[in-house]
């Protein structure tokens, strides 16, 4: 067995089927490259065309609207070497047929290039894109918000191969968008999460900038990061 130790998390690997189990302080939990979510093989192709290059390990983005070089209103989503991942790219209109406030968000590449439309329709449901061209090309997957308090907000998320009548969430997301707080699970398995920028004996924690941790699997990065986009919008 190997035991790999990250800032965030414990990672054991066995190997007898080759599991991750990833432990934090409170739990423990089993995510298995086969069996993390139950998508087309269509879908995933398109979802996993940069997956290979991904790291085995969780990895860390490191969010904010600070980071050098990004525009006015941007959120960047920046490496462990500070340099920008993903970035967004806002932009507001006014429904031609509703009078509703409906929104869109580009997320880009590190190249600058569009990767997502990020849309909120009139219906509040949210519907993200993959970009050809600068044009809508498929639709990734919707998220709806079923739940919002004063310290809580949820989401379900279905990933488009899987809508159907009475179809359960690819997704969940849970937490506390004021406090940065979100954690995306696939069924029982935590798959992402965000987190202020605590140090020792801190008392007061700026939310300007907190992390977002990927643990390993065959997603590509980006739907996370748009699924934290839609989070903290609220």
């Amino acid at each position: 067995m190997v035991v790999l130790r990250t800032p965030a998390a414990v990672v054991e690997l066995t190997s007898e089927l080759q599991p991750w189990r990833i432990a934090d302080s409170s739990q423990f939990f089993l995510l298995s490259y086969a069996h993390l979510l139950p998508i087309s093989v269509d879908l995933a192709s398109s979802m996993n065309h940069l997956a290979s290059a991904y790291p085995a390990i969780p990895i860390d983005l490191f969010c904010s609207k600070k980071h050098h070089g990004l525009g006015r209103g941007e959120l960047g989503f920046a490496d462990s070497s500070d340099n920008i991942a993903f970035r967004t790219k806002g932009q507001s209109s006014r429904s031609s047929s509703k009078s509703h406030y409906c929104k869109n968000t580009l997320l880009l590449d590190r190249a600058g290039n569009p990767l997502f439309s990020i849309n909120l329709d009139h219906t509040k449901t949210w519907k993200v894109f993959k970009l050809d061209d600068g044009q809508e090309k498929q639709l990734m997957f919707t998220a709806q918000k079923t739940r919002h308090t004063l310290t809580r907000t949820e989401f379900d998320v279905f990933l488009s191969a899987e809508i159907s009548d009475g179809s359960s969430a690819s997704f969940k997301m849970k937490g506390f968008p004021f406090q940065r707080s979100c954690t995306i699970y696939s069924e029982d398995s935590i798959v992402a999460q965000t987190s202020l920028m605590y140090k020792l004996h801190q008392i007061y924690v700026k939310r300007c900038k907190f992390r977002l941790t990927i643990y390993p699997g065959s997603i590509d990065h980006a739907l996370f990061v748009a699924l934290v986009i839609i989070f903290l919008d609220g």
